[in-house]
Formats: structure tokens, sequence, C-alpha cells
């Protein structure tokens, strides 16, 4: 799973959301690393929605705007649990082999 994507199917697991508004998580959750253009954006919600991991919530007019909330179907809950699991997976065994690591001569921890 890419990093978007994870990044708003984690955004939506809180609380149906707009566009704007995932957008803005997505920054929060990231401590700003992390800015997704609406285009990108809207390209992974459409994916997500096409492969059923989330479906609109609900719409309403804002200003004469439309405006969509997402939220995750079930699908999306168990995708993201199975991708969370999967990341921490990967990481605890970066961490392990940064702890077994034997300094190699001239590369001496500091």
């Amino acid at each position: 799973m890419r990093e978007p994507t994870f990044l708003v199917l984690t955004a939506l697991a809180a609380e149906p959301q707009h566009g704007y508004a995932v957008i803005e998580d997505v920054r929060r959750i990231t401590d700003g690393r992390v800015t997704l253009r609406a285009g990108t954006l809207y390209a992974v919600l459409d994916r997500l929605r096409g492969d059923g991991l989330i479906e609109v919530d609900r719409e309403e007019v804002v200003q004469s705007r439309l405006r969509r909330y997402y939220r995750l179907t079930a699908l999306g809950e168990r995708r993201l649990a199975a991708e969370s699991a999967r990341l921490r997976r990967q990481a605890t065994v970066a961490e392990r082999r940064l702890r077994e690591r034997r300094p190699r001569p001239g590369n001496a921890p500091a």
C-alpha cells in the first residue's frame, strides 16, 4: 500500500471527513511531513471507493459547493489493520537489525 493511501485510510479511521479535512488531518498525523495535493487526494479517494474500502457517508452544500464526506467500510478497516500490522512487523525487524548491527572497521559508532 502506498503511503498516501495508508494516510487517507488512517485519517478516515477516526471519523467520516470531507476532502479538505482529510488533507488537514494527514498534515496533522504526519507532523507536517506530508501535504496531500487535491489531485492526489481525489485520485486516492476514487480508487478507494472503487476498491470498496471507503464509501460516501453524506453530502452537504456549503457556500454553493457540494461537500462529500467519506467513511471507511468494514473492508477498509480490515485492510488498514492488516497494513498497520505489516508495517509494524517491518519496523520491528529494522529496529532489531540496527540494535544487532556490528560495527565494521571505519564505521565505528560515534
